[in-house]
């Protein structure tokens, strides 16, 4: 398995930061790499097994499986269920936490999955740089109204 993990401050009270990322299908109103997404069979955006069915600015569609949701611990993991990166065994969580000197936010992204040999490192690297990092960069730029 190969595993990666990306973390950030963010300079926001974490309650702000959750409900800005909460919404498992809200994805294109602050991460810059996704342009739509839907929750297949209308179920609700925080029902444990729904899923997310999302565009990728670069064209890609990807379906993600909700598994696991917690408002108090500003939690929420996920799973690939297709993507166009040969990856198996996905599984992701991204929670936040308070960081009481200066009200901040603490976020962590993790993922961990499956790749052929010789691949896992490139995808590990583009997931943590364009995925995670670009979605804490965008959170970044708009508590600080540097969007």
């Amino acid at each position: 398995m190969t595993t990666v993990t990306i973390s950030s401050i963010i300079d926001a009270p974490v309650e702000k930061v959750w409900a800005r990322i909460r919404d498992f299908n809200g994805l294109p109103s602050w991460h810059p790499r996704m342009v739509e997404s839907h929750i297949e069979d209308g179920k609700p955006a925080t029902e444990i097994g729904c899923v997310r069915n999302f565009t990728l600015a670069s064209g890609p569609k990807v379906r993600e499986r909700l598994t696991a949701f917690s408002e108090e611990d500003f939690l929420v993991s996920y799973s690939i269920i297709e993507h166009p990166a040969p990856i198996s065994n996905h599984s992701s969580t991204l929670q936040l936490r308070r960081v009481t000197d200066g009200d901040r936010t603490y976020a962590e992204w993790t993922a961990s999955f499956k790749a052929p040999d010789g691949e896992a490192d490139k995808i590990a690297d583009g997931m943590g740089a364009n995925v995670f990092q670009g979605g804490f960069n965008a959170l970044q730029e708009h508590f600080t109204g540097k969007s």
